[in-house]
């Protein structure tokens, strides 16, 4: 399999490129910088293509300049993907707010889902794995730590207002179904305890759960206008998995005060 100095190599010779001109480009570029590092000597050149040498940064852009080359594909031979930038930093816990400055055409692409089955109601939670027909790709930041397409969607009915203001109608939910055991213990705010997407004979639901002796509870926010519903377990209901994602829109209030 080629190395990455190999395939410089190989794009140097299509263009019948002699080591003293990749050192004249290179020394255009330099001057126009006005930064000695951007050349390149005939010697580090050999090196480069044939004993593997790592290029600086400004070599490595010099090179791509002269060889028409796009930059972030040749970052890839040397086995660093740009495009993974956003997934990575996205693993990485910050423990103040900061703006997040990548750009989006270099965010990489994410399977998302790209259409769905017709005559959906988004007025009704709905379970959205079901319904998405194709899966395509979408440059999407930030998504790429997530293991999208092995996780599960749901949609939140825009009048379902069961956890409101927790999560708001309207709200596209990501749920790991590996999680389907109900968690009584090991939180100590609404915001840490577990909400769960279920399935029932009538549709879906979204909510806290308590389980007792053969009783499924689905509860309700405090603040939300709905009441709590129990069902037979697991006869009635169906546990689909855990939440642990929510994108969401937090302009609600107003809505909520205009419909009521």
């Amino acid at each position: 399999m080629e190395d990455a100095g190999q395939k410089l190599k190989r794009a140097r010779e299509r263009l019948d490129l002699r080591y003293r001109d990749v050192e004249e480009a290179s020394l255009i570029i330099a001057s126009r910088h006005k930064n000695d590092e951007f050349a390149i000597a005939l010697s580090r050149l050999a090196d480069i293509e044939n004993r593997g040498t790592l290029p600086s940064l400004f070599r490595l852009y010099s090179l791509c300049a002269i060889y028409r080359l796009d930059l972030a594909e040749v970052l890839e031979w040397y086995g660093v993907r740009a495009n993974e930038l956003p997934a990575d930093a996205a693993r990485i816990s910050l423990a103040k707010t900061h703006e997040v400055r990548f750009s989006v055409d270099n965010a990489g692409e994410a399977q998302f889902p790209l259409s769905l089955e017709p005559g959906i109601d988004l007025r009704r939670t709905t379970y959205l794995s079901r319904l998405i027909q194709r899966w395509g790709k979408l440059p999407l930041m930030l998504l790429g730590s997530m293991d999208l397409k092995h996780h599960r969607y749901a949609f939140v009915g825009t009048e379902d207002w069961s956890m409101y203001p927790l999560i708001q109608p309207g709200s596209l939910l990501l749920i790991d179904d590996t999680r389907r055991k109900i968690a009584e213990t090991g939180w100590t705010t609404e915001f840490e305890r577990p909400i769960y997407f279920l399935e029932h004979r009538g549709g879906w639901l979204v909510g806290w759960c308590v389980l007792e002796g053969g009783h499924l509870t689905v509860l309700t926010h405090p603040a939300s206008p709905c009441a709590a519903l129990t069902f037979d377990f697991p006869e009635a209901i169906d546990v689909i998995g855990q939440v642990t994602g929510v994108a969401m829109r937090l302009d609600q209030a107003r809505r909520r005060r205009i419909r009521s």
